[in-house]
């Protein structure tokens, strides 16, 4: 699976059955903010949206961003995986 930062969509992708999955984000400043994540049905279950957001949280940790986020799947995927919750604005922890 190949992952690429879409600056010009302001999204992360990847081609996958069915099309294309992707983790939407608005940049502002030291923030960026997560908003919509999606995966097409028959590439759903796969984990492909687990390593689209495992990449954008590597992407914010290396630029040294605050993660606002307000997608349900990124939440949860934070949740999950605790090792990414020090990029997580504090006010959304």
């Amino acid at each position: 699976m190949t992952i690429s930062h879409n600056e010009d969509e302001s999204r992360f992708e990847c081609r996958v059955d069915g099309g294309l999955a992707f983790a939407e984000y608005h940049r502002n400043g030291g923030r960026i903010t997560f908003t919509h994540t999606e995966v097409p049905e028959e590439a759903a279950g796969k984990g492909v949206a687990g390593e689209i957001v495992a990449a954008a949280l590597a992407y914010a940790r290396e630029q040294q961003l605050q993660v606002v986020p307000e997608c349900a799947y990124v939440q949860s995927y934070i949740e999950r995986h605790r090792e990414w919750r020090d990029v997580v604005d504090p006010e959304y922890r």
